[in-house]
């Protein structure tokens, strides 16, 4: 899923579109696993109809609950890196948004465990010059690259600013 032009400016290309590492998913799928074999022999042990049909509705709801929303959630998840700025933008019913303009970047760092550096993700923090300070990308696939393509980004916005010179002043009255 591209992410939606609308919100880039007429300069501003994306250079990295993430949702977080799969791996992410994976109780997700174990618990599809466990409600399935238990449906399976709940309804294979009991011979009463009515008993079939509740667990079925009981599997269908932890189905959703345990699988579903996880997946929903996962795919909602948006960490947008462009040419000026970074997009984060989590949320299906109630959605949030933060976007960090790479002037405003100090500092980007990332961290991974063990597990993460086996299936090669990790968590980035972005401390920013702004009220909000800090906001961690947890989860992000080869976070290492991905701090290294912000760090390059920040870099190269400074020296485009600097090209620009400062902004103009409003005349005053």
């Amino acid at each position: 899923m591209a992410f939606p032009e609308k919100l880039l400016a007429k300069d501003e290309e994306v250079v990295e579109h993430l949702h977080p590492h799969w791996i992410t998913l994976v109780p997700a799928i174990g618990g599809f696993i466990v409600v399935c074999a238990l449906l399976g022999a709940g309804i294979g042990f009991v011979d009463n109809k009515i008993a079939r049909i509740i667990f079925a509705v009981l599997a269908l709801v932890l189905i959703t609950w345990w699988t579903v929303v996880p997946l929903i959630r996962w795919r909602s998840t948006h960490y947008v890196i462009t040419s000026h700025r970074v997009l984060i933008r989590r949320g299906v019913l109630n959605h949030t948004g933060r976007d960090i303009t790479l002037a405003r970047i100090s500092d980007v760092s990332y961290v991974q465990t063990i597990w993460d550096r086996i299936v090669r993700a990790g968590s980035i923090t972005i401390e920013s010059a702004s009220e909000n300070g800090q906001e961690t990308l947890v989860d992000v696939p080869h976070a290492d690259d991905v701090q290294q393509t912000l760090n390059r980004l920040v870099e190269e916005d400074s020296v485009r600013r600097s090209r620009q010179g400062p902004p103009p002043v409003p005349p005053t009255a």
